[in-house]
């Protein structure tokens, strides 16, 4: 009724409907032309915190249901084989294997419910079991792991503190570890490189005042810091490597650190900026890269969000298809050897130049790395006339000295030989390392193993009497903090590099003798 009385109101009416339909024009500022594209949101992980215990045989993930069906297979029930379990009749024939899975910890750790209730030592380790269980399905859930966000360059204003891990983490720039489970995955990856950068550099937490180094460790050390860091004063730069040599690290007997990706052994370099590394993997279980398909690679893409994995060339289906392996393999007395690594786009092959399965990748003008599949003794000839204690060190992460060897056997008793006096394992090899003169430096994963590899020292044929200690054997401030659990004993558990020792071949100054009428 008002429209019709007024007909201004009708006008004001017509145009306000009709403003309706005329489409806006996008406006964009000279300001906005800079600012970045809009992140893709996070996708949601398949497992919360709050849902990350299951029983190994209803777990989400293939890779730990085959784990539970490894420990079935291999791990006898702990009351069977005790003198308690004597009594029950299945005894008589032979001990059961687990089948009953712990509704606290979710793994398989007795053959029944009731030797379960009967076994009063299993709430020792429970929690810990029940920790493992919880961390491999957190790997697995789909979250951002933000832990494994490494850091860059260090700045050259900051220095570097080595006390532990939360002080390292914090001088480092590392993301905050807000929880203990972050602190066990990011000690994990990180206890290899680090541990090594820890002995090395000059604030290193092993010092003569807390009786871990040693006068004659602090001589070898004071060497290797000379090529590391520079005369006292220098700026720490990348330009101050020029004229420098490598630093060579032999890692001998290497596993799982030679399946580490490389930008993970790069934070070893970014503690020493004004310092070249070659890391060298020797073993019989270093992981060597995957074979070069004979598909052709991709087309590189133009634009500046292209990575370096979409630089490879793509594997052909054949290819996957016959390297198909298995969801787990058994973690037994001997540790399998590590899946081939990725093929890395400036990797190429070093059989010619050393004769043995091998690889060398150029990864960064400061970090080069090696590795080989062979045992050192075969390859030591074609580096012994070019050691040097100030650039050359030898390190062993938990060689199992100690260890009764699976393969020799002495002549007299016929017992096995410790794997240091094996001649197919350690027994030629560390005579040869002490004749160096380069420092040595030995990792264990508990206080009992790092005990039984230094009582070995004392008795082993070339090695006995002829060392100097450099490092005193003690806890390692840079193991990994996560429980390693063995699929052949669920009660068995370990760290990582727990402790670390370094011994030197033993140095004997020629003095001259005088006569006492000065003739």
């Amino acid at each position: 009724m008002i429209l019709a009385l007024n007909p201004r109101l009708r006008v004001v009416h017509r145009i306000s409907r009709s403003c309706q339909f005329i489409p806006s024009l996008r406006t964009r500022s000279l300001f906005s032309l800079f600012k970045k594209a809009p992140s893709k949101p996070e996708s949601q992980p398949t497992l919360f915190q709050d849902n990350l215990f299951h029983p190994f045989s209803r777990s989400p993930f293939p890779a730990i249901v085959a784990r539970g069906e490894a420990v079935r297979s291999l791990s006898p029930c702990p009351i069977c084989t005790s003198r308690n379990g004597k009594d029950h009749e299945h005894m008589k024939a032979q001990p059961r294997q687990v089948a009953f899975e712990c509704p606290d910890c979710g793994w398989p750790t007795h053959c029944s419910e009731e030797h379960w209730r009967a076994d009063r030592d299993h709430a020792k380790y429970c929690s810990r079991l029940r920790e493992v269980n919880e961390d491999e399905h957190d790997l697995r859930s789909g979250r951002r792991l933000r832990e494994f966000e490494l850091p860059g360059p260090q700045d050259t204003e900051a220095a570097i503190s080595f006390s532990n891990w939360d002080v390292f983490w914090y001088t480092r720039n590392f993301p905050s570890m807000d929880m203990e489970r972050s602190r066990r995955h990011a000690s994990k990856l990180l206890t290899y490189p680090i541990t090594i950068g820890s002995v090395l550099h000059q604030y290193s937490a092993l010092t003569l005042s807390n009786q871990r180094l040693t006068p004659e460790g602090s001589r070898s050390l004071a060497a290797l810091r000379l090529t590391l860091h520079g005369v006292t004063g220098t700026p720490e730069t990348e330009e101050a490597s020029i004229d420098k040599p490598q630093m060579r690290i032999f890692v001998l007997g290497a596993r799982a650190e030679s399946s580490l990706p490389p930008h993970v052994w790069e934070q070893l370099t970014l503690l020493f900026p004004a310092a070249l590394f070659h890391l060298y993997f020797i073993g019989p279980q270093v992981s060597l890269p995957k074979p070069p398909t004979s598909s052709k690679p991709a087309p590189r893409s133009a634009s500046p969000s292209s990575t370096p994995q979409r630089e490879t060339s793509a594997p052909s289906p054949s290819t996957k298809s016959e390297e198909e392996e298995p969801v787990y393999l058994p973690n037994v007395y001997e540790p399998p050897t590590p899946a081939p690594i990725v093929r890395h786009k400036r990797t190429r092959s070093s059989i010619e130049r050393y004769g043995v399965p091998s690889y060398t990748v150029p990864y960064t003008p400061q970090l080069t790395i090696t590795g080989m599949q062979c045992n050192y003794h075969e390859v030591h000839a074609q580096f012994q006339d070019t050691f040097d204690p100030y650039t050359d060190l030898f390190f062993m992460f938990s060689p199992g000295f100690g260890f009764p060897s699976p393969t020799s056997v002495s002549d007299a008793t016929g017992t096995p030989l410790l794997q240091i006096e094996s001649p197919t394992e350690w027994g030629p090899v560390l005579p040869l390392l002490l004749a160096t003169k380069c420092p040595v430096f030995v990792t264990g994963f508990s206080p009992a193993d790092v005990e039984r590899d230094v009582k070995s020292m004392s008795q082993a044929p070339g090695v006995a009497g002829e060392f100097d200690w450099v490092i005193t054997p003690g806890e390692n401030a840079f193991g990994s903090e996560k429980w390693e659990v063995a699929d052949f004993d669920p009660r068995v558990m370990v760290k990582t590099n727990w402790g670390i020792w370094g011994i030197r071949g033993k140095r004997r100054d020629v003095r001259e003798r005088r006569n006492t009428f000065g003739a």
